[in-house]
C-alpha cells in the first residue's frame, strides 16, 4: 500500500509531502530526513511497549489492561498533589484531555515547555509577537536570521523546505535571491551555510540585542558592548543595515537564545527587535521547535486556561508561576507525590535530584517505548503513536495547526489514541474519587 502527503511527526517542521510504502512487514519512506525516517520505522520497533505491565515487589510484569488502569487510577486518586507531565510529541486532543483530568485532580499540568522553549512563551506574552505562516516566509523572505539555531541538525529540512532554497513567486531564484545571517557562539553546519557568521561570546544575547535596539532608534551602544559580546560595533551596523534594507526579513530563534543567561528577557528583546524593524521594512519572527508538537501545549492550555504551561489547579481554578509551579521547581522541593508521564523521556531533560525524587514516588507511564522512566515507573500503559497510528492535530513551528489522518490503525484493542487511554483513566478515577 502506497500513502502519499503524509504529515511526518518527527519535529517541529512536520513536513507533509511524506510518502509511505507498507510493504509487509517492511517501511519504506520517501522524502523524508533521517529524523523523519526513524519515527516512521520505529513503528515496528523492537523496544516498542505492546502490553500493560505493573510494578509487583520491584519488578515489571505483564499485566491486563483493566488491571494496570485500575491500579493507575487509585495512584491518581489517593493523590494529594499529582503532577501530570506531556511530551512534545503528544497530540493536541490528548493534552486537552490531560488538562481536563489534572483540573479534574486538583493537580499540577505541565510539559515540554518548560525545559526547552517555555521562555521563549513567556517573552511572547511580554512583547507580542509579529509572526507569518511559513509559507508567507518561504514565498516573500529574501532575509533569514537563525539566532540560536541549528536547524540543519534540529529541523533538517527547514533549509530546504521552507526557508531558505525554495523558489518562489518573489525570490524567483532561490538561494540566490537570500541573504542568511547565522548569531551563534559555535560554528555549525547551519553557520557554514551562511552568508555571514555573528560568532557573538556565549550568554550575551541580552547584550547584543539591546546594542541593536540603541542602534535602530538612532543612538550609539556604550563602547563595552564590544567586549562583552565579541561583536564590533561596525558589524551590529552592517547587521541593522542589512535588515532595514531587506525587502521581507525572518528572524528564526533557536534554544540558544532561550537558555542562555537572561532567558525571556533575551526573547522578549528579540521580539521587540522585530516590531521596530517594522517601521522599515517587513519583518517577522518565529520559533524553531524541535518536537513535532512542542508549540501545542501551550496553544491547548492557553486556549483552555490562558496560560502556557506549568498549571496548577490546586485550588480549583489555574495558577501560573513559573519557578514555583513547573516541573524541575517542583520535583527539587519535592512538592508532588505521583506522577504521569505522557509520551515524555524525562528524565533526559532533568537534574539528577529530580530523577531521584522521581524513583521515590509512584509513576504512571502512557509511552510507546521503553526509556529510563518505564524502568521506574510502578504502571506502564502501551502508547499509541499519535499522527501514526491515530488521526492527531499538531502545531507547527510556526504556530499554525496541522491535521493529521492515520496512515495505520492502533495495535491494541484495548484503546484506539492515548487520549482514548486518559478518557478510560478520567472514568475510572471518577469512579474511585
Amino acid at each position: 500500500m502506497i500513502l502519499k502527503n503524509v504529515i511526518c511527526p518527527a519535529c517541529g517542521a512536520c513536513c507533509d509531502d511524506i510518502r509511505i510504502d507498507l510493504d509487509g512487514n517492511r517501511t519504506i519512506v520517501k522524502n523524508a530526513c533521517k529524523i523523519g525516517n526513524a519515527r516512521f520505522q520505529a513503528i515496528a520497533g523492537d523496544h516498542r511497549i505492546k502490553d500493560p505491565m505493573i510494578n509487583v515487589g520491584g519488578k515489571l510484569q505483564k499485566s491486563g489492561w483493566n488491571e494496570a488502569l485500575e491500579k493507575a487510577a487509585k495512584i491518581l486518586a489517593d493523590s494529594k498533589r499529582p503532577l501530570l507531565f506531556m511530551g512534545g510529541e503528544t497530540s493536541c486532543e490528548t493534552m486537552k484531555a490531560g488538562l481536563n483530568l489534572g483540573e479534574y485532580l486538583g493537580a499540577v499540568v505541565d510539559s515540554i515547555a518548560t525545559v526547552c522553549h517555555g521562555p521563549s512563551a513567556m517573552g511572547m506574552q511580554e512583547a507580542g509577537r509579529i509572526g507569518a505562516t511559513a509559507g508567507q516566509s518561504k514565498t516573500r523572505a529574501d532575509l533569514v536570521v537563525y539566532w540560536g539555531s541549528n536547524p540543519l541538525e534540529l529541523v533538517p529540512r527547514h533549509m530546504s523546505r521552507y526557508a531558505v532554497y525554495p523558489r518562489g513567486y518573489w525570490t524567483g531564484r532561490g538561494r540566490f535571491d537570500r541573504t542568511v545571517i547565522t548569531v551563534d557562539p559555535r560554528k555549525s553546519i547551519t553557520s557554514e551555510n551562511s552568508d555571514l557568521h555573528i560568532p557573538l561570546k556565549p550568554n550575551t544575547d541580552y547584550e547584543l540585542l539591546s546594542a541593536l535596539l540603541t542602534l535602530i532608534h538612532g543612538k550609539k551602544p556604550h563602547p563595552s558592548v564590544e567586549e562583552i559580546t565579541g561583536v564590533s560595533i561596525s558589524m551590529m551596523e552592517k547587521i541593522l543595515q542589512m535588515m532595514k534594507n531587506c525587502k521581507y526579513g525572518v528572524i528564526y530563534v533557536g534554544l540558544g537564545i532561550a537558555s542562555s543567561y537572561g532567558k525571556h528577557r533575551n526573547v522578549e528583546l528579540a521580539f521587540n527587535l522585530v516590531k521596530e524593524l517594522n517601521a522599515c521594512t517587513k519583518f517577522v519572527i518565529s520559533i524553531l521547535r524541535g518536537y513535532c508538537n512542542a508549540a501545542g501545549f501551550s496553544q491547548t492550555a492557553s486556549y483552555l486556561y490562558g496560560y502556557p504551561f506549568g498549571l496548577d489547579f490546586a485550588r480549583g481554578y489555574p495558577r501560573y508561576n513559573p519557578g514555583e509551579f513547573t516541573t524541575v521547581d517542583l520535583l527539587r522541593e519535592r512538592d508532588v507525590d505521583a506522577a504521569l508521564l505522557i509520551s515524555s523521556n524525562l528524565d533526559a531533560y532533568l537534574p539528577a535530584v529530580c530523577v531521584e525524587y522521581l524513583a521515590e514516588i509512584p509513576i504512571i507511564c502512557i509511552d510507546s517505548f521503553h526509556s529510563s522512566m518505564t524502568l521506574i515507573s510502578d504502571v506502564i500503559l502501551p502508547g499509541v503513536i499519535d499522527a501514526i497510528e491515530c488521526e492527531s492535530t499538531m502545531y507547527r513551528f510556526d504556530d499554525m495547526p496541522i491535521y493529521s489522518k492515520s496512515i495505520i490503525a492502533s495495535p491494541f484493542n484495548f484503546t484506539e489514541s492515548n487520549e482514548h487511554t486518559l478518557k478510560q483513566l478520567f472514568k475510572k478515577v471518577n469512579e474511585l474519587k
